[in-house]
């Protein structure tokens, strides 16, 4: 039995958006397969990924909520591992199927089966690196998909001839059979096994694709990254799924980012987090000194007599707001002062002296020791 959607991201039925993307979002760093190496971690990320899919999509959400899986059928099936939630798929085949035996008619099933068929979505996993996140760009991608065979124009039938009508089903793609049974009789339909219900028979098949009509090709793509993505930030790039059949639109692609971590930068929410050394020396008499931000070197202020952990505001230096990118966030710097362990006979000489006279004007002594560690308490 599939486990409840709420229940694989820990929320509540009534989270809101923001609780899901919090939640997605942490459960994907955790379980992603290039950072968990356990065994079902991968599993457990595919059910994360399938239920932020469907409670992120308010009409899909919509239908789990009243129907559960079946409202929203096979959307995680197929090469890419997402489909479009507008049609019900598999569930409104369920009724089709079941009235269709009682109904003894067959015209709109196999027009259903026998016409265009939308492509398949295709899903790609990019790796982004932490300035690329922020700022965004363009990216050029490869994928490989489904494309429309451009020898037979997807008919799968050889150039010079063309597909014709399925002699056991004549062309509907079903197939009926009569049924007694001492309620009377029934006629039960059933998907043509000559044509597996597309109603159309191939004499000489294509020699390119096989009698298919579409045939794998990898091919480059570059895509526009936006400014402020985050992890489990999702792009769609419409018409590059699979081609459809029969004259069918094609499916679209996903691309699921990834960001990588940084050696210096951290993230949190729209804000970049940063820690900058700075000497004893520095903290007690100020400076002026030059820290690293993702717009490139920027001078800062140490005032003096800084504290250990003083937070240091550069506003508007953090990430841009998704969807907003003239709103950014702030770059906050921890400062984090360095104590020396060991000091030459002449700096020792030196601190001993502004100790005495640290200690004469407090009307109390302590020594060396007792200065330092008196010197960034609190």
């Amino acid at each position: 039995m599939a486990r409840d959607y709420y229940e694989i991201l820990g929320v509540s039925r009534s989270a809101d958006k923001d609780e899901l993307k919090r939640a997605y979002r942490r459960l994907a760093r955790k379980y992603h397969p290039d950072v968990n190496k356990e065994d079902g971690a991968e599993e457990t990320f595919k059910e994360i990924n399938r239920a932020y899919e469907v409670l992120s999509e308010p009409e899909a959400r919509t239908r789990y909520d009243r129907f559960g899986e079946a409202g929203i059928g096979s959307a995680a099936g197929g090469a890419g591992g997402y489909q479009d939630f507008s049609d019900f798929g598999g569930f409104a085949d369920i009724f089709e199927s079941f009235f269709s035996g009682f109904s003894g008619g067959m015209g709109q099933s196999g027009r259903r089966r026998g016409g265009p068929v939308r492509g398949d979505d295709l899903r790609l996993d990019l790796k982004l690196d932490f300035r690329e996140a922020v700022f965004g760009g363009d990216k050029e991608i490869r994928i490989s998909h489904l494309e429309t065979c451009s020898t037979c124009g997807g008919t799968g039938a050889k150039p010079g001839t063309s597909p014709t009508n399925c002699s056991t089903c004549t062309g509907s793609g079903q197939v009926r059979r009569a049924t007694r049974t001492p309620f009377g009789s029934f006629t039960q339909v059933a998907v043509c096994p000559t044509c597996s219900g597309t109603g159309q028979m191939i004499e000489q098949k294509c020699d390119v694709c096989e009698g298919s009509g579409q045939k794998q090709e990898t091919k480059k793509l570059k895509i526009s990254i936006p400014a402020g993505v985050d992890n489990g930030t999702r792009l769609r790039v419409s018409g590059e799924g699979d081609a459809g059949k029969r004259s069918g639109p094609p499916g679209d692609l996903y691309v699921y980012l990834f960001v990588n971590e940084d050696s210096e930068f951290r993230r949190d929410g729209i804000n970049i987090l940063s820690e900058l050394q700075v000497s004893y020396l520095q903290a007690i008499l100020g400076c002026r000194t030059d820290v690293n931000t993702v717009d490139g070197p920027k001078e800062v202020t140490i005032a003096p007599g800084t504290q250990p952990d003083t937070v240091i505001t550069l506003e508007n230096s953090g990430v841009p707001r998704l969807g907003n990118p003239v709103s950014r966030g702030d770059h906050l710097i921890t400062v984090r002062i360095q104590i020396p362990t060991k000091v030459s006979t002449d700096e020792r000489e030196l601190l001993e002296k502004l100790a005495e006279i640290s200690g004469a004007r407090a009307g109390k002594g302590g020594g060396l020791e007792g200065f330092l560690g008196g010197l960034f308490r609190g």
